[in-house]
């Protein structure tokens, strides 16, 4: 006996395998169509409106955070924008000791600023230059050309400059975010011997410096007591970017020397020097621990309490925990410590010094202008703005200030002859910071980080916490380009090892 069907045959339905394919093909044309158009754009931008001489004039000093990430967001169909630096690009700092190392090359940190401007909808100027002068009553800046291919001789030595490298630029508003200087302490011998770890420039050097010490120490005819001073690579300062070079430099002792120079990689030491009990004092007691432990495992020793008091040649000068003095022999000498301001800032603080009276930079309100000025706003590492000097403040300082004034000048298009600095008061509210957590690298594979989450943090660390670490930094590059360079740096590391040459 057959059972009728009363609603007659029905349709076979797709299997929900075959649909899920459906819809993650979709997805992928979607994807790629767009990371194509992406591409196409970038190299091919659409045509920007030339200068307008009825728009104001404002200019961006650095190429920093700060002001880049005002470039990137500000409105430049409201002002002619000129940017002024005497270096060429943006540097993702967060990056930096890996290229010390060869795990991730230099030029794919590197985001070149014309890049970046070329995409604005009206053209934007820019000066290779050092600022070197501000009359706020006239409102024109003195520009010394950048002649010299190393940043850092630019910036550091001030050598006198030929009348025809001098340049006056004059604006209506003002952008400080030329950020800060390696501070020294004025602890002698620093600047003559130290590497430091804030520029591309540095991250060269400190590699030379690596390879130099390791071949030297490869020579049959030195003593003993030399090879251990040369392969002994010293670290001063106990903040992220100390931790993160140490790591760097021990993965690249235990992954790539070991296998190039055998009879060497297990001579090499690393030392960690912290004036401060701990290190990472930022970081939750968890994570320090944890660091602290990592290190131990790698044979990373680890001198809390101890001061640096001279740096010679071939070795440093200690005061140790307990008050005595040693001197402690080194290869290369790392100095990773804090910030001092440039001298431009102290220039414009003293244009106006009733305001102006705290010499660790220029003092701001709440919305970022500079106390005592009437058109300079100041922000990153260069601003005493109440929060500390992080590549993350600079970034949300730059995008807060780029709503702000794109708000502000359409209500002075509204109302002609408004003051735009004072628009800014009701254009949004004031410049508030929101901690977006802290990330470290500790080598071998293993990152912490110390995030803030439903008004408490989570504190995590080792091998999840590091590919973490990756997706945050590739997510946090400034374009396309310089995400992709990075993942294919850390896959050509991951499949042929780091390059060991010299330069």
């Amino acid at each position: 006996m057959s059972t009728l069907n009363p609603g007659g045959p029905t349709k076979p339905r797709a299997p929900r395998l075959q649909r899920l394919g459906r819809i993650v093909l979709g997805g992928a044309v979607v994807g790629v169509s767009y990371l194509g158009w992406r591409m196409y754009r970038n190299r091919y931008p659409v045509e920007q409106l030339p200068y307008d001489p009825t728009k104001k004039t404002l200019v961006l000093l650095g190429t920093g955070w700060g002001s880049t990430t005002v470039l990137k967001n500000l409105d430049t169909t409201q002002f002619n924008v000129v940017v002024v630096s005497p270096r060429n690009y943006f540097l993702f700092t967060p990056l930096l000791p890996s290229c010390t190392v060869g795990t991730i090359e230099n030029r794919s940190i590197m985001e070149p600023v014309r890049q970046l401007m070329r995409h604005k909808a009206r053209e934007v100027t820019f000066y290779e230059a050092e600022c070197t002068g501000i009359d706020p009553e006239t409102k024109q800046l003195t520009l010394k050309r950048h002649t010299n291919a190393d940043v850092l001789q630019s910036i550091r030595e001030r050598e006198t400059t030929a009348p025809e490298d001098i340049v006056k630029l004059d604006y209506d508003y003002l952008i400080v975010g030329v950020g800060g200087e390696v501070n020294s302490f004025n602890i002698p011998g620093v600047e003559e011997h130290a590497c430091f770890l804030k520029e591309m420039p540095d991250a060269r050097k400190i590699r030379r410096k690596l390879m130099d010490s390791i071949e030297r120490a490869s020579f049959s005819d030195i003593s003993e007591e030399e090879r251990d001073r040369l392969l002994h690579m010293v670290v001063v300062g106990g903040g992220p970017t100390g931790i993160e070079y140490a790591g760097e430099l021990h993965d690249f002792l235990t992954d790539d020397l070991s296998q190039w120079y055998p009879n060497l990689s297990q001579r090499v030491r690393i030392t960690l020097v912290e004036a401060l009990p701990s290190v990472l004092q930022a970081f939750d007691k968890k994570l320090i621990d944890y660091t602290q432990s990592t290190f131990s495992e790698n044979k990373i020793s680890i001198l809390t309490r101890t001061m640096v008091k001279a740096v010679q040649e071939k070795e440093i000068v200690v005061q140790n925990a307990d008050g005595s003095r040693s001197e402690v022999p080194y290869g290369v000498l790392v100095w990773a410590t804090g910030i001092k301001t440039q001298p431009l800032v102290d220039r414009i603080r003293e244009r106006f010094p009733l305001d102006q009276s705290d010499r660790r930079g220029l003092l701001v309100d709440e919305f970022l202008r500079v106390k005592g000025s009437r058109d300079i706003w100041a922000l990153g590492d260069c601003a005493l703005s109440g929060y500390a000097p992080l590549a993350q403040v600079a970034s949300q300082q730059g995008k807060w200030l780029a709503r702000t004034l794109n708000k502000a000048a359409r209500k002075a298009d509204e109302a002609p002859g408004a003051d735009l600095f004072t628009l800014v008061e009701k254009s949004a509210r004031s410049f508030k910071y929101s901690s977006q957590g802290s990330l470290a690298y500790i080598g071998s594979d293993k990152a912490i980080a110390d995030l803030p989450l439903f008004n408490r943090n989570i504190t995590a660390g080792g091998l999840t916490t590091f590919w973490f670490w990756k997706s945050a930094y590739l997510n946090e590059l400034f374009s396309l380009r310089n995400s992709t360079l990075v993942a294919s740096d850390w896959v050509k590391r991951f499949l042929f090892g780091r390059d060991i040459s010299r330069e």
